[in-house]
């Protein structure tokens, strides 16, 4: 059945790839970027194509999730032109890379914003729409990094992501007698097929990478990427984890998966998570509150 979905940080990267397979599944897809007047304005006209050449429902909304007033404007826009909303993708991260204490306690909170408050500013515009209309997905691009194997220099990114997974676990079962479901993807370490390691951010202090870049662990950055490339099979395609959003999306309302592992290297991350989720759900039968593992179904 034809959905209105609305993710985030869709102008490149998985954001991309699963605003564009959705509007090929047959939905309503705002794909919500920022500075689409400005440098983003070549992926907007991308949309635009895209849609007229498959003829498809989807087109680019100026949404910066680093903002309150941008994100409330997307959410009236769509609600607006639709009546209603029944999926949020949260999808908008950003990576960064480079020795922990190199990085500014700025730039941790920069990440921490983009990364997880940005969820907080779409889930207040939106859930009041999903919580009237008593049914409903979120659905969290998580990363394989907040429980997996995670290699050195990416504290500020797996920090981050560690934090947004825990906030998607918490919001589930808040959430679930108001008839919304929730859906976490925990891609891997694609090391092709996003710009997620090429654009990532790097640390203000110059100084201390240099320590580090002269100091006993100065190979480590090297062997790190090097590692994480060779553990990616060959046939890795980034666009599996698009497939994957579209598959769950299309599952009837109720019987979603809790979490999905897209991970062709394996880090990991599936065993713990699987041991994580299923220490939640026994926690939530012993205290009285299994009723929060599913969604209620309005009749």
């Amino acid at each position: 059945m034809k959905q209105v979905i609305i993710i985030t940080g869709a102008s490149s990267g998985f954001g991309a790839l699963a605003a564009r397979q959705l509007a090929l599944a047959g939905h309503s897809v705002y794909a919500g970027m920022r500075a689409t007047q400005g440098r983003n304005a070549p992926q907007v006209a991308a949309v635009e194509d895209f849609a007229r050449e498959h003829g498809a429902d989807i087109r680019a909304i100026e949404m910066d999730v680093q903002s309150d007033a941008s994100v409330v404007a997307a959410i009236d826009r769509l609600i607006a032109e639709q009546g209603r909303i029944d999926a949020v993708i949260h999808n908008a991260g950003h990576m960064s890379f480079g020795p922990a204490e190199a990085f500014t306690p700025e730039q941790f909170a920069e990440l921490y914003d983009v990364n997880v408050l940005s969820t907080q500013r779409v889930n207040r515009a939106a859930l009041p729409h999903l919580r009237a209309q008593g049914k409903g997905l979120l659905l969290w691009v998580s990363s394989s990094s907040a429980r997996g194997g995670t290699p050195p220099y990416l504290a500020p990114y797996f920090a981050a992501k560690a934090a947004m997974d825990s906030v998607a676990v918490s919001y589930a079962g808040e959430l679930a007698r108001w008839g919304i479901e929730t859906s976490i993807i925990v891609p891997g370490a694609f090391t092709s097929g996003t710009n997620h390691f090429a654009h990532s951010g790097k640390p203000a202090d110059a100084a201390r990478v240099a320590a580090y870049d002269q100091g006993p662990g100065a190979d480590i950055a090297a062997i790190a990427l090097k590692g994480l490339a060779d553990l990616e099979p060959a046939d890795a395609d980034a666009t599996e984890v698009a497939r994957a959003i579209v598959r769950i999306v299309g599952m009837p309302h109720g019987k979603r998966p809790f979490r999905v592992h897209i991970d062709p290297s394996e880090d990991g991350a599936e065993v713990v998570n699987a041991m994580a989720d299923r220490v939640r759900a026994e926690l939530l039968r012993r205290i009285g509150l299994e009723d929060l593992l599913r969604p209620r179904i309005a009749a």
